[in-house]
């Protein structure tokens, strides 16, 4: 998840367009063996799981007329791009989704994999593939339920593509949730001088501001491109607990879900997660990703 797309591996069809950025891979590399260190690197990105999980969770019961007990997603086919280490794979999963996690950097998929071996239950229900968004659309037209991309599109070389891509795996009526950041002068300052250059919470050199998004343009990039918003909702991290909670402000982090419209055009007619920002985040399937 924090990491991302790689200029595709010899595609006889060229590189020229491809979501991936090689100097996101470059710097993601070097972490790779690192995702499941709750301690480390990505310890904000384990304690997010925290109120990502419920979200996707929740928002999907919501839109669902049948539930499983004990595997509440049982059925639903999930994308988790830029999967990296397996993060947020790992609890969906365990929710009882099938999961397909994709993801550039095979260093990232190498430690996903292991991780996951350790689990019979999620060795069934998980797959990782060394992939990019673009290498994938072919075989994958209109494959999944739900795309998840978090902490991604902050990373991404072409934000409309990948945009395009996802709507084009994704089956009619599906889910799209993201995670990302604002373009402010407080994300700035909280997202890179205070959590890279002071606290350490990521290591420096994480993010550029100038790939930000606001979710002005996430949301006029999702309608344009056949997608319905339905919720946007706030995220703040508070360094000193090392949790997550949700608030009304998307001024730094913020979480998206949208929806890929209907036959005619039309926006399928799913509740919203309104309550999300009142809601108490409640933890589930442990404090993985």
């Amino acid at each position: 998840r924090l990491s991302l797309f790689r200029v595709t591996r010899k595609r006889l069809f060229g590189t020229s367009h491809s979501s991936v950025d090689s100097k996101e891979m470059k710097k993601f590399q070097l972490l790779a063996h690192k995702w499941w260190d709750e301690e480390g690197e990505y310890s904000a990105l384990h304690s997010m799981n925290d109120i990502r999980v419920p979200f996707i969770r929740d928002t999907l019961l919501n839109m669902s007329s049948s539930y499983h007990l004990g595997n509440p997603l049982s059925g639903v086919k999930i994308l988790d791009v830029g999967c990296g280490g397996g993060l947020l794979s790992e609890p969906l999963g365990r929710l009882g989704a099938s999961v397909t996690g994709i993801d550039p950097l095979e260093d990232n998929i190498r430690t996903a994999d292991q991780h996951k071996s350790f689990d019979p239950v999620l060795a069934k229900r998980i797959q990782y593939k060394s992939s990019s968004l673009e290498e994938i659309v072919e075989e994958s037209m209109e494959t999944f339920d739900v795309i998840v991309a978090s902490e991604v599109v902050e990373h991404v070389a072409d934000l409309e593509m990948f945009i395009k891509c996802c709507s084009q795996v994704l089956k009619t009526e599906g889910s799209l949730f993201i995670t990302t950041i604002n373009k402010t002068q407080l994300s700035y300052i909280l997202g890179i001088v205070v959590a890279e250059k002071i606290l350490g919470i990521v290591p420096e050199g994480t993010h550029e501001w100038e790939k930000f998004v606001p979710p002005e343009e996430l949301e006029r990039l999702l309608e344009s491109n056949g997608f319905s918003v339905k919720t946007v909702n706030g995220m703040l991290y508070n360094p000193l607990s090392g949790s997550w909670s949700w608030m009304e402000s998307t001024s730094v982090n913020y979480a998206v879900h949208a929806v890929k419209s209907g036959a005619w055009g039309q926006p399928s007619p799913t509740g919203t997660l309104s309550e999300m920002d009142s809601q108490e985040p409640s933890a589930t399937a442990g404090t993985t990703l």
